[in-house]
This record gives structure tokens, C-alpha cells and sequence, in this order.
């Protein structure tokens, strides 16, 4: 019987995407990190509007957007800075962004 070979996530990643260096590389992993951070920052909301007792519609209300909307950025679905204040000050919270050395308090 045949051996199977195992190959790792980064030596596959390195096959398909490209070496670590490469423009390619690089941009994949820029996405990757994009998608995680979209990820956090939806689940906060999530976990902030649930701990209030609110219902993604009342949200929507508050937020001054279609339901969808908040069920997207929820999901995280890329949303804008803009966005991601506006559900943070409907749910009554600061948002404290790090843009290189300076600090942005939206509230």
C-alpha cells in the first residue's frame, strides 16, 4: 500500500498563494486579517446587543439601517468605520481605534 505525503497549511499556502515575501503572499494574508478583525468586531457586537436584551431589529432601529445590515456586520461582513460607530453608540458604548501611534476615541 501507498504512503500518503502530508503537507502542512503553509507549504500548501506557499504552493497556491505564494511565498511569504511575495506581493501575493502578502495581500492573502492582509485579506486573512481583514476577515479575522470583521470577525471580533461582529461577534463584540453581537455579544453587547445580546447583553442589553436587544433584538437585531431594534438595533437596525437604533442604527438607523435595515435589519440585514446588522445582521451582516454581525457576521462580519467588512463593515466600514462609520458603520461599526453607529452600532457602537446605539449600544451606548466608546470605540478606541489605533491608527499607528495615535489614538481615535469615537463616541
Amino acid at each position: 500500500m501507498a504512503q500518503m505525503k502530508l503537507t502542512s497549511f503553509e507549504e500548501l499556502k506557499d504552493r497556491h498563494v505564494g511565498k511569504i515575501g511575495t506581493p501575493e503572499r502578502d495581500e492573502y494574508e492582509a485579506e486573512v486579517r481583514d476577515a479575522i478583525q470583521s470577525y471580533h468586531i461582529g461577534e463584540v457586537i453581537r455579544t453587547a446587543r445580546k447583553e442589553r436584551n436587544m433584538t437585531q431589529g431594534q438595533l437596525a432601529e437604533l442604527m438607523g439601517v435595515k435589519k440585514a445590515q446588522v445582521c451582516r456586520i454581525e457576521r462580519g461582513s467588512n463593515p466600514t468605520i462609520n458603520t461599526i460607530a453607529r452600532a457602537f453608540n446605539a449600544l451606548g458604548m466608546a470605540v478606541s481605534l489605533t491608527c499607528g501611534n495615535m489614538q481615535i476615541t469615537l463616541v
